[in-house]
């Protein structure tokens, strides 16, 4: 499955996707790596691991609430290909998948963002921006293994992206959480820190005049302008503060995903001594790409209409001994549930002042596309 490999292992040998408990594929390297004995419920705990020489490598996924414990471990062996993505075997036939129940009712979220933006347009709001997300719960006739799931959603995202996390080390056993996201949250490499965060979105077509269209009308959007400069603003002052030599575009580009176009921009620094991956992530999220501005206002409102998200819109990543590594945010993705027949998607959007309820409700409609399209879920049960 790999071509050139490079292995770090205390005590297994080289890893297939199959046998992994962490796979991280992009479109300029895959991670894969096995279970470990030592978890860690924090950042800080595996960063005072990395730091004490107790491991030598941190891999895992990290929930939407800071607070919340995280998937991390040190891993046993931990594969890294740096030609590419990840080529996974041709996946078996799936199951057939259902969608059972929408979490909450489209009706119901188009009120959420409704009186959310009620109380955005209020005068002399703080609020500025939320991001709201719902939930599909999907069942398969039988099981399936997060990895076949993992080998649809990369072989169709045209840049390869996708991954996989085992949240047994924060305590969920058995279940895994699968995705293809096409926003880094930070990634590091010597003192090369960059972040590509996304923000601001608008749906692909097969016609490719009616495409490139859409495209411009999204780099022409006042409101997807604003959306996205909310967070590029808070991602330069968050690595400002671990970094030097940061810069940020004045203006962002078009990025694509098979279903979606999204305005991104690359925001740069240098890493300051003693600044590893892991320290510029727990910096940087949640960003308000996922959660909103002001952070903690946005998260409070979140959790009063959504409740736990668990770890849709956290991040997913790696970090070794000398603070080297990438995390991505835990988007597009789902929970597997430990039985493999239940799968709950979650899908979101920025809501500001401006934001129509009905185009947010059709904004994660198009969102959730990424997976169930690789699940073979088509037309019922897409918009509720």
């Amino acid at each position: 499955m790999f071509r050139k490999v490079t292995t770090i292992s205390t005590s297994l040998p080289s890893l297939d996707v199959t046998t992994a408990s962490f796979a991280l594929s992009r479109p300029h390297r895959t991670v894969l790596a096995s279970a470990g004995r030592q978890h860690f419920s924090t950042i800080a705990e595996a960063a005072a691991a990395l730091r004490s020489g107790r491991a030598t490598h941190v891999v895992g996924a990290l929930a939407f609430d800071p607070g919340a414990p995280a998937a991390l471990w040190a891993p046993d062996t931990l594969t890294v290909d740096d030609t590419g993505p990840l080529r996974p075997a041709p996946a078996p036939d799936l199951p057939d998948f259902r969608v059972d129940a929408a979490v909450p009712e489209p009706e119901l979220h188009v009120d959420r963002v409704r009186r959310t933006v009620a109380a955005l347009s209020e005068p002399g709001a703080t609020l500025r921006k939320v991001v709201l997300a719902r939930a599909l719960r999907l069942t398969a006739g039988r099981p399936v293994a997060a990895s076949d799931v993992l080998g649809r959603l990369v072989s169709g995202d045209a840049s390869g992206n996708g991954y996989l996390v085992d949240l047994t080390a924060a305590g969920r056993r058995g279940r895994y959480l699968v995705g293809s996201s096409p926003e880094v949250l930070v990634r590091r490499e010597g003192p090369l820190v960059t972040s590509y965060p996304l923000a601001g979105s608008t749906p692909r077509t097969s016609d490719p005049e009616a495409d490139m269209t859409a495209g411009t009308g999204l780099l022409a959007s006042p409101k997807n302008l604003r959306e996205h400069r909310f967070v590029v603003d808070h991602v330069r002052t968050a690595l400002a503060r671990h970094c030097d030599d940061v810069t940020a575009p004045e203006l962002p580009e078009l990025t694509a995903t098979p279903v979606l176009w999204h305005l991104g921009s690359r925001i740069t620094g240098l890493a300051r001594t003693g600044s590893t991956v892991l320290d510029l992530a727990a910096a940087l999220h949640p960003t308000p790409a996922v959660c909103g501005t002001p952070t903690r206002d946005a998260a409070a409102l979140i959790g009063r209409l959504e409740g736990d998200r668990g770890f849709y819109a956290g991040a997913v990543g790696w970090c070794d001994a000398a603070g080297n590594g990438e995390w991505m945010v835990s988007i597009r993705c789902a929970e597997l549930a430990a039985d493999g027949r239940t799968l709950l998607a979650h899908a979101g959007g920025g809501i500001v002042a401006d934001s129509d309820p009905e185009d947010e409700l059709s904004e994660t409609v198009t969102k959730f596309e990424t997976m169930l399209r690789a699940l073979g879920v088509v037309g019922a049960g897409i918009s509720g």
